[in-house]
């Protein structure tokens, strides 16, 4: 083998051994190469005739006076005296005066058989063999390319070796592939190798799956100079018909694998499906699926298959032809085929079925519908192939074939087969996903409120979007608590993750919000009993079911009161809440964060705020801020624009918020609320101070039956003078400090006694003998709902009684009368 140094050009300066010779044939120079070669010193040699070199002392043309130019090969003697084989390239001088000479380059005879050897191959190899090559600079611009290549990318050859025909504009004809696996090349610096699969076309243009499928090796290397620097990229592509059958099912069930199945949608999967099968293997394909399928309902997997009576619908069909003269059912409609047709064969033995196709085929004149453009078209070929996936089938696919002349051979069942085993594994997934998708959204719709309750301090409006089905269920919740004293509680958090679990999380959650608002609790202790919650789900999900339940929350919890009209209002991991105000820019409420639910140990503060009339507020998920990517300060920006104008009504605001901050179905759950402040006037409230002596019992009865006279409430007086009796008395001898009385006319009729003591007073059943105890068990029986809420000087005492039912607008017009 020679080495790579034997390869350079003989004749480049480096090596080259130089001597000139004048017009009389006499050495005049002579170069140490030329002295390296012979052993001549210059000495020896300058003025000599050039024939004394030859070793048989001959008149050698080309050293003395004939006219020879150009390249021979020829004998010199050593000065050792043995012959050295010399290759020489002579040229004719001309100097001064006219006096000519001859310029003679000699280098070693076997450099130049070897040099020539490899400019041979090289040019066969561009010029004759199966293979395309270019070669492109750092700019990706072609320098060289073989015809082969050219006709290879679907370009016109030039004949020869050279830089791709220009177009209009002095550009170089694109040549796409080679341009785009270059890039990479130059990018990386490293070789690269790429398979094609090259869709066969016919001799207009389109592509038909009868001819011949064809495989194409692209290899592209980086080109460098001797120092290491990138100069280009040469590539090298070689076709090859791929006449290896199972390696043609290979590479398409490679392909499909890559083509079907890319999303859980199970309509996008089976028109997946069709659109590889048309028309790689078929003129028209058709996929049907079994009812129970659409319905995401379990698919039993039975010994035999459904027979071909069992329900259908056309769940995907495409053709090579546009205007699809085959089909006789529209994609969504329920399908039947004949008993005896290979679909109604292939579902009920759970095999594949072929048949060759004539107007006086058996099953086909059962079925006029699809004898008739049969017919017309031609159709020749058909298959059907079931679609079963873990011992369970879910439909079937048809294969037409009318345009393609060779008929569904042994080799096409291996292939539709194994397309389809794997296609109904992806349909199967894709139910699958679909009944669990539609179970946590079923679960998660059930735990959210079916219904906001109408409120005296509030009117409400909301909007919750699941997430899309690639996504999955969130955890987003929200809720509209009424509390004692006309206030409202308005809560919205979010469940980390999606999920089946994540909405069972989220109902756990939302039941303990309402509880712990029952309590009357204040919202950062509310968000701390959650953090607490949270903690010890999260233990116990780890210890039974690895983690699958709640794994972290954030939640803003808000109380407003329509009395004081103040908002007190705490977050944990949350968004602030937006708040319009009617003479003020839309802004965010400067709420501490506070951490999200599940950390534990660190506290939660909450803020109060005032709140004019007919603000509103906004209590929303990070889902409405951060839809589909873009950052936050635009969802925030988007959120002031739709809160403008909050003399709006309520359900315009969310449909304008939903317009701007969700054009498209979001990737995540969003919940958001709106609250409409409103507050009660004067004559709804009512309220004394009473002293801690016996006779002001007495008086507190007479001016709550007053009030309640002067409210048109005569009929409840004796009920409610019993109730302001009970828990005035029960302040006066087991409280301390000043006693407070209220009574609030609202939705419902509040009353109110409150005192220094932190006592929390607990009902029991009084024995037989007893003389007391039976004084708050009276009243937890005649009121509608009582509780206790403590707050910063001590507690307060409550009860409800129930009045007619009332919309919020009227009760000023009800308390009043």
């Amino acid at each position: 083998m020679p080495r790579s140094d034997d390869l350079t050009d003989p004749f480049g300066l480096s090596a080259v051994a130089l001597m000139v010779v004048d017009g009389d044939g006499l050495v005049e120079y002579w170069t140490a190469a030329a002295q390296g070669l012979l052993g001549y010193p210059a000495a020896d040699v300058l003025g000599r005739p050039a024939t004394s070199l030859l070793s048989d002392g001959s008149a050698e043309p080309g050293l003395g006076r004939g006219r020879f130019t150009g390249d021979r090969h020829v004998s010199l003697r050593h000065r050792s005296g043995h012959p050295v084989r010399l290759a020489l390239r002579v040229r004719d001088l001309t100097g001064r005066h006219g006096r000519g000479g001859r310029l003679v380059a000699a280098c070693a005879a076997r450099g130049l058989d070897l040099w020539e050897l490899r400019e041979a191959a090289v040019h066969g190899l561009l010029d004759h063999s199966p293979i395309g090559v270019a070669v492109l600079d750092t700019e990706v611009r072609c320098q060289w390319v073989n015809d082969l290549l050219l006709r290879m990318e679907g370009l016109a050859p030039d004949g020869g070796l050279s830089p791709p025909p220009p177009v209009p504009g002095g550009r170089m004809v694109p040549m796409a592939a080679v341009e785009r696996q270059a890039r990479q090349v130059l990018a990386s610096g490293e070789s690269l190798r790429s398979i094609e699969h090259i869709a066969p076309s016919g001799k207009d243009g389109t592509t038909r799956s009868q001819l011949p499928a064809r495989l194409r090796l692209r290899t592209s290397f980086p080109v460098r100079d001797p120092s290491g620097a990138t100069l280009g990229v040469c590539q090298t592509a070689v076709d090859f018909a791929d006449q290896d059958r199972a390696r043609q099912r290979l590479l398409l069930v490679s392909e499909a694998s890559e083509l079907i199945g890319t999303t859980l949608d199970l309509d996008r999967t089976v028109a997946e499906l069709a659109e590889f099968l048309v028309p790689r293997v078929a003129d028209f394909a058709a996929v049907d699926l079994l009812d129970d399928v659409r319905a995401a309902n379990e698919l039993a997997v039975r010994q035999r298959p459904p027979s071909g009576q069992a329900g259908l619908y056309r769940a995907a069909h495409l053709s090579i032809r546009a205007d699809h003269p085959e089909v006789v059912v529209p994609v969504g409609a329920s399908t039947k085929y004949p008993a005896r047709s290979p679909q109604s064969t292939c579902l009920l033995f759970g095999r594949t079925v072929r048949t060759a196709v004539t107007p006086s085929t058996p099953w086909l004149t059962e079925d006029p519908l699809r004898r008739a453009p049969f017919v017309d078209i031609g159709v020749h070929s058909h298959v059907a192939v079931p679609l079963r996936a873990r011992g369970a089938t879910a439909g079937v696919v048809t294969l037409l074939r009318w345009e393609n002349p060779e008929p569904f051979d042994d080799d096409d069942l291996l292939l539709v087969e194994e397309l389809c085993a794997r296609a109904a594994v992806c349909v199967d997934n894709a139910r699958r996903f679909a009944r669990e998708h539609g179970a946590a959204l079923a679960l998660q719709t059930s735990l959210l409120p079916p219904a906001l309750p109408q409120h005296m301090a509030v009117d409400v409006a909301y909007r919750y979007l699941p997430a899309d089905a690639e996504a999955g269920v969130g955890g987003d919740w929200f809720d509209v608590i009424p509390l004692s004293g006309a206030r409202v509680a308005l809560v919205v958090g979010d469940v980390v993750g999606h999920g089946i679990h994540a909405a069972a999380s989220m109902g756990r959650l939302r039941a303990a919000v309402q509880t712990l608002a029952d309590m009357d609790l204040p919202p950062e202790e509310v968000l701390g009993h959650l953090d607490d919650l949270v903690l010890r789900l999260a233990e116990e999900a780890e210890a039974t079911t690895g983690g699958a339940a709640v794994t972290g929350a954030t939640c803003v919890y808000a109380v407003y009161d329509p009395i004081a009209r103040s908002l007190c209002v705490a977050r944990a991991g949350h968004p602030s809440p937006g708040v319009s105000r009617l003479r003020e820019p839309v802004g965010f409420l400067d709420v501490p964060p506070g951490p999200p639910l599940g950390l534990g140990g660190l506290p939660f503060e909450s803020v109060d705020v005032d709140m004019e009339e007919g603000s509103v507020i906004a209590l929303f998920t990070d889902g409405l801020i951060e839809a589909h990517g873009h950052d936050v300060d635009t969802g925030l920006e988007r959120l002031c624009f739709a809160l403008a104008h909050p003399d709006r009504p309520l359900e315009e605001m969310c449909d304008t918020m939903v317009r701007l901050a969700l054009p498209d179905r979001p990737d995540d759950d969003v919940a958001f609320l709106l609250a409409r402040t409103r507050s009660l006037s004067r004559d709804q409230v009512a309220s004394w101070e009473i002293p801690a002596t016996p006779s002001a019992v007495q008086e507190a009865r007479r001016e709550a039956v007053a009030q309640l006279m002067k409210w048109g409430l005569g009929h409840l007086v004796f009920t409610a003078e019993l109730i302001v009796s009970e828990l005035v008395t029960n302040a006066m001898r087991h409280a301390s400090g000043p006693i407070g009385l209220r009574l609030i006319h609202a939705r419902t009729l509040t009353c109110e006694v409150s005192d220094a003591s932190n006592t929390s007073p607990r009902m029991r059943r009084a024995g037989p003998a007893e003389e007391g105890g039976r004084g708050l068990f009276l009243v937890a029986q005649i009121a509608q709902r009582w509780g206790t809420r403590y707050t910063a000087t001590g507690k307060t005492i409550w009860t409800e009684l129930p009045l007619p039912d009332v919309t919020p607008s009227a009760a000023g017009d009800v308390a009043a009368a």
